[in-house]
């Protein structure tokens, strides 16, 4: 009987260790965990489900060592468990899930077996129950019934302090944080990606720091911390000023004085008659203190007594995530999203943009690498102003996007000075430039497109460096820009090439003060006008609103301590600059191998043109990357094939979804919950068949 239950359940766990499908996973460990499994009495079954509780939830905390009085350790939570939760759960949740059930099933194993052989042997019913309770007692590190400190830390479990959230209060912050987004799948949480995220990240040092105490950490919602993201980059795509906030426990401690604290809920607004979510009540309150201590406790100061918030995240993130800055006093009614004004954007690109060919083998018709950065400078001035991005971005029919508006306030091309990576073999005879291409000086230089603006469609940024880049490389003329903005012409996007996502960041995010009749304004009210043609807005937002406490004003040690912020930073730095200058020095001594200005039949140019000993080089297209991209004569943008519109587009998939038009899906009241219900349906029915298929073919095994 055993073993039509263990084989379904090993089978299904080797298929998710085999995929490296974060979908596929999450359905096998859902099928896994419908599996029922042997409970300790004879005959029965019992799921490995906790069944839906009220019981409290507690948190384990650990005081690190050199990190004062705050908890900065891991948070292990008896949370409720439920089947449907596990699409939500992250990969590392889920592989830890998969060893906590292999440990399940060796135990159930070796006890199955133990049971068979006692069953064997021949003896008194009293001494067969001693043996027993001799085994268990051992088993278990004391006849009790106890388990073991080796079985408790197999187990997951912590004997250490119980850390009591009641205690504290929580507050409402900002963290300004920057990232390195190479090896990410983008900053916002997705179940479906084989990559972690910067949300994830965050989420897990959020928890393991005792700052949130979330009802199951492996699941991850930031929606009950009242959360907010300014900015959602995409995979790869870096941020140097990315602001999110949220509520998080503070180090100043509940007023036991107070019968009923008032909850996160209450600060600002009117409570209900029913007890808000997150109050604590207190019984028996005692009497009042000392006025002494009354004194002690109205001094405490919020920001230097208070938890270094940077401090800790920073221990706990990887080096390629750091949290630079905290706002202790967010203005009223804030919200990173809403209450931004400005989005400062940079795509940082090199000159030449690959490797030029020498030239004696370069077609004077092309610029083979090296951009004209006028050029690319006109182009950009065009975006500036309030335009329809429509043939800049790229269509989501999920949203049912119809204004396609956005206010540029800037955009330019800017050198960066002092990049010190200079490569001396392209300024030698063999490889100098076309006239006019550049001003002299060491090679490479380093650009960056500079823009600014309200907010962004996706991928606007860079569908707008894409254009950019066929401008300065020749291939496109700047009015290009003017063209494609004007929607009565062109209504439909060209299937043109947007631009790679590793050289783009978020560079800065920012929140102007506001006058006192916006203070109380609901964000999303003062973002209308951002888009308002009519409007007249201010250009020149230099002043952040957000009054930041940066890390080393808290104190001095989380910034140039051994383990502060900037030693940490130059770390990670140094070694990615031994990487560069390895490769800058190889580089050059390839280069320097041959000597171009001298060979001859090598340099020859091809009769026939083809590419080979002595041919000219193609044209090559340069996308961002590290290269260019050899794709073949160059069609113009405006003769390429056009895209659906975007209102094509979401009729489209309003039909894939089983509505008429996305007109007639409007006008259904919470339209978008019944496509998600929908969605559930259909994926929990998959899930339905294809354990039952598995279960099946396990069977059939078995039988055989």
């Amino acid at each position: 009987m055993t073993v039509l239950f263990i084989r379904p359940v090993v089978s299904i766990l080797a298929q998710a260790r085999r995929s490296n499908s974060a979908k596929v996973q999450v359905k096998l460990l859902q099928g896994l965990l419908i599996q029922p499994l042997f409970s300790s009495t004879t005959g029965g079954v019992r799921s490995i489900h906790t069944a839906k509780s009220s019981s409290a939830k507690t948190t384990v905390c650990n005081m690190e060592e050199g990190g004062g009085n705050t908890p900065t350790v891991a948070a292990g939570v008896e949370a409720r468990q439920d089947e449907k939760d596990y699409g939500s759960w992250d990969r590392e949740s889920l592989v830890k899930r998969v060893k906590q059930l292999e440990e399940e099933l060796k135990r159930r194993e070796t006890s199955s077996s133990s049971s068979s052989k006692e069953q064997e042997k021949t003896k008194t019913p009293s001494t067969a129950a001693s043996t027993a309770g001799t085994t268990n007692g051992n088993a278990n590190g004391n006849s009790n019934g106890e388990k073991s400190k080796k079985e408790r830390k197999a187990a997951g479990e912590n004997s250490k302090k119980v850390f009591d959230p009641s205690r504290y209060e929580t507050r409402m912050i900002a963290l300004k944080l920057a990232y390195l987004g190479k090896n990410y799948g983008g900053f916002e949480y997705t179940q479906m990606t084989n990559v972690p995220t910067i949300e994830e990240e965050l989420w897990k040092a959020l928890v393991k720091s005792c700052l949130i105490f979330p009802e199951n950490p492996d699941v991850i919602d930031f929606s009950p911390f009242e959360y907010a993201k300014c900015g959602r980059t995409d995979r790869g795509v870096s941020a140097f000023g990315q602001v999110i906030n949220l509520r998080v426990r503070s180090q100043k401690k509940v007023d036991k004085r107070k019968k009923v604290l008032q909850s996160p809920e209450q600060d600002g607004s009117t409570a209900t008659g029913e007890q808000q979510k997150g109050d604590v009540e207190m019984k028996d309150a005692p009497p009042a203190e000392p006025a002494t201590k009354q004194v002690k406790e109205s001094t405490w100061d919020p920001i230097h007594g208070e938890i270094p918030y940077c401090k800790v995240l920073n221990r706990l993130l990887p080096p390629d995530i750091r949290i630079l800055a905290w706002a202790p006093n967010p203005p009223p009614n804030f919200s990173s999203r809403f209450s931004c004004r400005e989005r400062q954007y940079r795509y940082f690109f090199t000159q030449p943009a690959f490797s030029p060919p020498p030239a004696s083998l370069a077609s004077p018709a092309l610029n083979n690498g090296w951009l004209d950065i006028d050029a690319m400078r006109q182009a950009a001035k065009l975006f500036e102003g309030l335009h329809d991005f429509r043939n800049f971005c790229k269509v989501d029919p999920s949203k049912q996007i119809t204004n396609y508006e956005r206010r540029i306030f800037e955009s330019d091309i800017v050198e960066v000075k002092d990049t010190g990576a200079a490569l001396p073999y392209l300024t030698s005879a063999g490889y100098s430039p076309h006239p006019g291409v550049t001003d002299g000086g060491a090679l490479p230089k380093v650009y960056y497109f500079h823009v600014r603006g309200s907010a962004f469609l996706w991928h606007q940024i860079r569908h707008m460096v894409g254009i950019l880049f066929l401008v300065g490389q020749g291939l496109e003329k700047p009015s290009i820009v003017s063209e494609l903005l004007d929607i009565n012409a062109n209504p439909r996007r060209p299937a043109y090439l947007m631009a790679d996502e590793v050289p783009l960041v978020l560079w800065d995010c920012i929140f102007p003060k506001l006058d006192p009749s916006e203070s109380g304004a609901a964000p999303r009210d003062r973002e209308e006008d951002l888009h308002d043609p009519n409007a007249q807005i201010n250009l020149d937002m230099k002043d952040d609103g957000i009054e930041w406490l940066w890390c080393g004003e808290q104190a001095s040690s989380d910034l140039h301590g051994h383990t502060g912020l900037l030693n940490q930073s130059w770390e990670y730095w140094r070694a990615k600059k031994m990487d560069e200058l390895l490769s800058a020095q190889l580089l050059n001594k390839i280069a320097g191998q041959v000597d171009v200005t001298r060979s001859s039949n090598s340099l020859e140019k091809s009769s026939n043109g083809k590419v080979g000993k002595g041919a000219v080089e193609p044209q090559k297209i340069f996308k961002g990357g590290n290269r260019g991209e050899l794709l073949g004569p160059y069609k113009p943008v405006m003769k390429k094939d056009r895209l659906e519109s975007p209102a094509e587009q979401h009729d489209k998939w309003a039909r894939s979804k089983g509505f008429a038009s996305a007109e007639e899906m409007k006008k259904i009241p919470g339209w978008h919950k019944l496509v998600r219900a929908n969605k559930r349906k259909a994926a929990d029915a998959g899930i339905e068949a294809e354990t039952a298929s598995s279960n099946g073919g396990e069977a059939a095994s078995v039988a055989e």
